[in-house]
């Protein structure tokens, strides 16, 4: 029988009715797409970095990221996504052992047959109880489905780990244009609005020079499955690009406790002809 993990955060940190949600996503979109013009003529992202609060808070910077990749239905087959577990302790990774997962814009399928290829490495564990509660990866599904269509998704919690075991993970997945990574992560917490600019500045440069390494929990709460990727993309020299870096005083929040979130689109060099 078919296991399907059922939604735990529609209604409260997105609309559960799928008319309503489609719309918000699509709203979202269409504002990001409208700041940052034709998409479609720069180098398709193979990876993106996107944050994962309520839509109100953090769906118009995760709209930037989206918006990016919103020309690649029909050729990204299949996405990965790393976040943090926020509920459970873990240690290592944790792969779901259900078959799909369950919006209210229709099930995305898991590609079991890439959580298989992940069975040999050590930090690596099978186990739903950390995807049942989390919000990280499920609040990127409404996006991923509005605008690649029914792809099949790979979610893997990260837990306490190096970031070397999460770029092994990441280049064993890595694929080509049929796959994109997508990491989820918030900035920084609870801070005045100043002080997030300040902090998240600090952060965003790390990002951008490919420093992950350095990054804690503080400073970004996906930071162990960010320094995976930004390790990956140090060795393969990917490109990376701020689409947008804002705190929840900017979007919906008041400005004495806010909470930042940025989006990175990061690309592949161009193969010479």
């Amino acid at each position: 029988m078919s296991r399907v993990r059922q939604p735990a955060v529609a209604g409260t940190f997105y609309p559960a009715r799928p008319s309503e949600l489609a719309s918000a996503v699509d709203r979202y979109l269409d504002q990001a797409q409208a700041v940052s013009g034709q998409a479609a003529a720069l180098p398709a992202p193979k990876a993106v970095i996107v944050p994962h609060a309520g839509y109100i808070y953090s769906g118009p910077v995760a709209a930037r990221a989206y918006a990016a990749e919103r020309h690649l239905a029909g050729t990204v087959e299949r996405v990965v996504l790393l976040g943090p577990a926020h509920y459970a302790y873990l240690r290592g990774i944790a792969a779901p052992a259900a078959d799909a997962f369950e919006t209210p814009l229709g099930p995305l399928e898991v590609d079991r047959a890439a959580i298989s290829a992940l069975a040999g490495l050590p930090e690596v564990v099978l186990d739903d109880a950390p995807h049942g509660p989390e919000h990280c990866l499920e609040v990127q599904l409404p996006f991923l489905r509005q605008t690649l269509g029914p792809i099949a998704i790979v979610p893997l919690l990260v837990g306490d780990i190096e970031p070397e075991p999460v770029a092994r993970v990441l280049k064993r997945l890595w694929g080509g244009r049929e796959t994109l990574i997508v990491v989820s992560t918030d900035l920084s917490h609870y801070h005045s609005y100043e002080e997030a600019r300040r902090l998240d500045a600090a952060t965003a440069a790390a990002i951008e020079a490919l420093e992950g390494a350095g990054l804690g929990l503080e400073d970004a709460c996906g930071s162990r499955a960010l320094a995976g990727l930004l390790r990956v993309a140090r060795n393969s020299r990917l490109a990376i690009e701020r689409l947008d870096l804002r705190n929840s005083g900017d979007t919906a929040g008041p400005r004495d406790r806010v909470v930042g979130y940025g989006a990175w689109a990061l690309r592949e060099p161009a193969v010479a002809p």
